[in-house]
């Protein structure tokens, strides 16, 4: 278990910051409206991306990053670690880097990757982090692509669950818009009137 320290699970609680990541995008249905929530409160987040939708969408992913947002990688076609071998799971990886640089206007340095599903190999992540990745899991899963929960208590587990320095998980994907349309614009109303900052991911 001590390989999991190289994972960034949270950050530092000593400051009233909170990360919200985004997986799974951009997603022209409900990427476009967490854009514009964000904006409302001036708050920065992380996209985990899906290589294939930034091929598909690349002028949403451009207003990603020109809106200032950090771009993160979640493979090329969404794979699963614990299912796939090494090799293919960390050439999907690179698949979607290449991607990712391909579509910038100012190709980024910083390598940051959330595992699909959560899912990966410990030799699929050693591998990462020998390619000088950063591998971001979270501290507050939202469950916004759960359909067996209601928005109401997608809401209440991520207010109950979420303080200095957290990392959350939303979707920014249709399997979750509904949930994210009215959990989102919640979360960054009352967290900003706590005096809280929204940031982006930079390590």
């Amino acid at each position: 278990m001590r390989f999991f320290s190289n994972y960034i699970w949270r950050f530092s609680m000593e400051k009233k910051e909170i990360f919200l990541t985004f997986d799974d995008g951009p997603t022209p249905q409900i990427t476009p409206f967490v854009l514009q929530e964000l904006k409302k409160h001036n708050a920065k987040a992380t996209f985990f991306c899906i290589g294939k939708n930034i091929k598909n969408h690349p002028e949403l992913f451009k207003e990603l990053i020109e809106q200032g947002h950090v771009i993160g990688n979640h493979t090329q076609n969404h794979v699963n670690g614990w299912t796939n071998n090494t090799k293919g799971y960390i050439d999907n990886c690179l698949k979607c880097d290449a991607t990712i640089q391909q579509f910038s206007k100012n190709p980024t340095t910083q390598k940051l990757f959330r595992p699909p599903y959560g899912k990966i190999k410990t030799k699929q992540a050693k591998q990462l982090i020998k390619k000088g990745y950063k591998i971001i899991m979270w501290s507050v899963l939202s469950a916004d692509f759960d359909s067996n929960i209601t928005k109401e208590t997608c809401l209440k587990n991520v207010l109950k669950n979420t303080k200095n320095g957290s990392i959350i998980v939303f979707h920014d994907s249709i399997k979750a818009s509904e949930k994210l349309r009215f959990v989102l614009p919640k979360v960054l109303d009352y967290f900003s009137k706590k005096g809280y900052v929204f940031k982006s991911i930079n390590t």
